[in-house]
C-alpha cells in the first residue's frame, strides 16, 4: 500500500526537523513546510525533504502546501499570539483536503484555568483541531532538555550557577529527538491515538536543584542552582534577554506552574510509541558538552 504524504511544519525547528529525518528513514515522502529558505531547509532538502516556503498565518499557503497530502505534523513555532490563527489556517485547510490524521504540539501546562496566555491558546487549539475532524491527537512534551541552553547557555559557563524561578518543582527534561519519534511514531499509525494527549517526559523527574547535581558531575566542576523570585526573573527575561512581553508572561506563569508541580511527571510515551529509551539528562550533557562548556547566548542572567 502506497504511503500518505508527510507534511511537516515548522520542519527546520527543534522537533520538525528531526520529524523530517525519522519520517524519511521510515520511507515515506516528506514535504517540509519552512518559512523561508536558508541552509536548514537545504539540508533538508539533501536528505530527500521537498521544502515549501510560506507563512503558516496565509490560509492560501496553508492550502497549497497541503494539497496532496494525508498525514500532518502541526507545529508552530514561533511562540507569539498568533497560534490561534495559525490553528485555524491549518482547521480549515486540512479539514477541505480530508487530511486523515494530524498530530498537534501543544504543552503539558495547556488548560482553561492556566495563567499563561500562550498554555490557554494551546488548550484551545487542541478543542478547535479536535472538532476539524483531521484525526487530530495531541502531544503534551514537559520542557525540552534543549531548553537548557535557553536558561543556562551562559551562566553555567561563566559562572557555575543555574538562575531559575522553578522552586522545588520537579520536571522530566525530554530531549527534542525524543519528542520526534512519538510524532513519527503517531504519524505511522494515526489511529490509536486520535482525540489523545499524550504527555511526554524523559526517564527521570528532577528539581532544578537535581539537575545541578548532574550537571556537577558531568562538567567536573561545581553547578549550583539559584531560586529567583518569579518577578525578579521576568524582569530580566524583558530588560536583559530583550524577550517579548508576551512569551516572557508566559514563562513567569509557567514557571509558578513548575513550582506548583505541574510539570512533575514521568510517562512512558517515548518507550512506548517513540520505539526508544529517551536520553537521561547526563546522556544529553555529553552529547552536547562544547555548548555547555563554552557561553552561548543566554535568557538566565540575574
Amino acid at each position: 500500500m502506497t504511503k500518505p504524504l508527510i507534511l511537516v511544519t515548522g520542519a527546520t525547528g527543534k522537533t520538525g526537523a528531526p520529524v523530517v529525518e525519522q519520517m524519511l528513514e521510515r520511507g515515506y515522502n516528506v514535504r517540509a513546510f519552512v518559512h523561508r529558505l536558508d541552509q536548514r531547509s537545504t539540508r533538508l532538502a539533501g536528505l530527500g525533504a521537498e521544502i515549501v516556503a510560506g507563512d503558516i498565518l496565509d490560509l492560501a499557503a496553508v492550502r497549497a502546501a497541503l494539497k496532496g497530502v494525508g498525514r500532518v505534523y502541526f507545529c508552530f513555532t514561533p511562540h507569539s499570539a498568533h497560534l490561534p490563527q495559525a490553528t485555524a489556517n491549518i482547521a480549515i485547510a486540512a479539514h477541505d483536503e480530508g487530511i486523515e490524521a494530524l498530530v498537534n504540539m501543544s504543552q503539558v501546562s495547556a488548560r482553561e484555568e492556566t495563567k499563561s496566555p500562550l498554555a490557554f491558546q494551546h488548550w484551545q487549539a487542541e478543542l478547535v483541531l479536535d472538532w476539524a475532524d483531521i484525526g487530530a491527537s495531541h502531544i503534551r512534551p514537559t520542557f525540552f532538555a534543549e531548553d537548557l541552553y535557553l536558561f543556562t547557555g551562559k551562566s553555567i559557563p561563566d559562572e557555575g550557577k543555574i538562575y531559575l524561578p522553578f522552586g522545588t518543582g520537579k520536571h522530566a527534561p525530554v530531549a527534542a529527538a525524543d519528542i520526534a519519534s512519538v510524532v513519527c511514531g503517531i504519524l505511522d499509525d494515526p489511529e490509536p491515538h486520535i482525540g489523545q494527549r499524550h504527555v511526554i517526559t524523559g526517564p527521570k523527574d528532577m528539581s532544578v536543584a537535581e539537575m545541578a547535581e548532574v550537571f556537577t558531575q558531568e562538567l567536573g566542576k561545581p553547578v549550583d542552582y539559584v531560586d529567583l523570585p518569579v518577578k525578579q526573573w521576568r524582569t530580566v527575561l524583558v530588560e536583559k534577554a530583550g524577550m517579548p512581553e508576551f512569551l516572557a508572561t508566559h514563562l513567569a506563569a509557567v514557571a509558578i506552574d513548575h513550582q506548583n508541580g505541574v510539570f512533575s511527571a514521568r510517562t512512558d510515551i517515548v518507550e512506548r510509541i517513540g520505539g526508544r529509551a529517551p536520553q537521561s539528562l547526563a546522556d544529553f550533557i555529553r552529547a552536547h558538552m562544547a555548548e555547555f562548556s563554552s557561553s552561548q547566548p543566554s535568557a538566565s542572567a540575574a
